[in-house]
């Protein structure tokens, strides 16, 4: 190998893994020897080698091929002095193509889905807060944002406001918005074409990374490897990235070790189920908007009051019953009152009135605890069933319309003083405990999924 290739296979990298990586990782590096299909460069530390051997090898002894060089690996040698760059060859020395790009288009974002149109209660202040601060574009003390939550609470709706706000602000900046999915399929699309370089080099190029729904790479080995050394590289790049998943980090199922590790190096934030002023208020919101589309329907706020209270689960389906209701009453002529909402959305109420039962959350909670039943309900005072036994009892309290003394006939026969005081001891440690507090939220999405 000469100093001439190395410099074309330099000039073609610094097209493919953008500006700021280049004049941090592979500048630096210089030619020693190539011998045996072993391509020899210098680097100034041994970090630096050992960084670009696991990010950015690949990339490398890519363009070495590409230009003629018919390298197998590469090897890294600790320079005695600071190496200096080599000079790119000039046209007459040799033509270089430039190196192919793959479109960076991510997926659609919501024209609708701004900072404008989110309605902000206590259960996602932090997060709209959160979100807020990060597209205002300047230096952000936390990377990743993590956002996390159930269906329907506004996950996706923050990060298309983020994207759209970024680009407003700072149209130069590279964003790239992507749902899990998507991530993955352009991932096996560019492993079957070939193209492997260039996916990396446009996951590497851009400024703001976003990923939706990343609980969907979970188990997926291949997928996670790539996820995991884009991750790095853009963080060390000093890129910013928003994640979503419907869970925390350390909640999600088969996803690696080394991956919830770093997404909890950032922020996480939790948007928490709705609250009825929050449901009034985006109902409120949403009518208004509807009102110039459908002039001659009227809503009254008993009606908009009585959706917040009977679908509480899903703003997603909240929106969706009046979008409905607007539409049908446009549709025959008539005004929009309690009955009309009784028959134009009679599924979507008796969906909402689904009921957990007490067998229900037992089950629930052993699968959380590991636990047997006969070890739940049974008269063994360990910690270990103790705990997830008042547990048990508070939801069952909260979540269902039993009473005291049935609900202590279901634990084995208890009294429902001793059903008093797990409820009250799990209201106090809720407080106090994060642990348990997490467990209850986690627990109650599962019995409401």
């Amino acid at each position: 190998m000469t100093k001439q290739t190395w410099g074309m296979a330099q000039e073609a990298l610094a097209q493919t893994v953008g500006q700021n990586n280049y004049k941090t990782w592979i500048e630096p590096i210089g030619f020693a020897s190539f011998d045996d299909g072993v391509a020899a460069l210098t680097v100034p530390t041994a970090f630096m080698g050992n960084y670009v051997q696991s990010n950015y090898a690949d990339a490398i002894l890519y363009q070495l091929n590409m230009n003629g060089l018919q390298a197998d690996r590469l090897s890294f040698q600790v320079s005695r002095g600071a190496p200096r760059a080599t000079p790119a060859p000039t046209p007459t020395d040799r033509p270089v193509a430039a190196a192919p790009k793959m479109d960076m288009q991510g997926n659609p974002l919501n024209s609708q889905f701004t900072f404008d149109t989110f309605v902000v209660g206590k259960p996602n202040e932090l997060a709209h807060a959160a979100a807020r601060r990060v597209a205002e574009g300047g230096d952000v003390t936390f990377n990743p944002l993590f956002l996390y939550g159930g269906v329907g609470l506004g996950k996706t709706h923050l990060m298309h406001a983020i994207a759209h706000e970024l680009q407003a602000r700072q149209p130069e900046k590279r964003v790239l918005y992507l749902s899990a999915d998507q991530f993955m399929y352009r991932f096996i699309q560019a492993i079957r074409s070939r193209k492997t370089m260039d996916f990396k080099a446009m996951l590497h190029s851009v400024d703001i990374l976003m990923i939706d729904d990343v609980q969907f790479i979970a188990g997926k080995d291949s997928t996670q490897e790539e996820f995991f050394h884009t991750f790095n590289a853009l963080i060390s790049a000093n890129k910013q990235i928003i994640i979503s998943a419907d869970r925390a980090p350390g909640e999600i199922k088969d996803l690696e070790e080394r991956i919830k590790s770093r997404l909890q190096s950032g922020l996480i934030v939790d948007l928490h189920p709705t609250n009825f002023e929050l449901r009034l208020g985006i109902l409120q919101s949403k009518a208004e908007m509807y009102g110039a589309s459908y002039p001659d329907v009227k809503i009254n706020d008993d009606v908009l009051e009585f959706l917040a209270h009977r679908i509480s689960k899903n703003v997603r389906v909240l929106e969706g019953a009046l979008t409905r209701l607007f539409a049908f009453a446009h549709l025959v002529g008539r005004p929009v009152d309690l009955e009309l909402v009784q028959e134009c959305l009679t599924d979507t109420l008796r969906e909402s009135d689904r009921k957990v039962s007490i067998e229900e959350i037992q089950r629930v909670v052993c699968d959380h605890y590991n636990l047997r039943q006969s070890d739940l309900v049974g008269p063994k005072r360990l910690r270990a069933f103790a705990r997830p036994r008042q547990v048990a009892m508070f939801l069952a309290k909260t979540m269902t319309q039993r009473s005291l003394p049935e609900i202590g006939r279901k634990f084995g026969g208890r009294d429902h003083t001793t059903v008093m005081y797990g409820v009250k001891k799990i209201t106090e440690l809720c407080q106090i405990d994060s642990h348990i507090a997490d467990d209850l939220e986690m627990l109650r999405r599962t019995l409401e999924a």
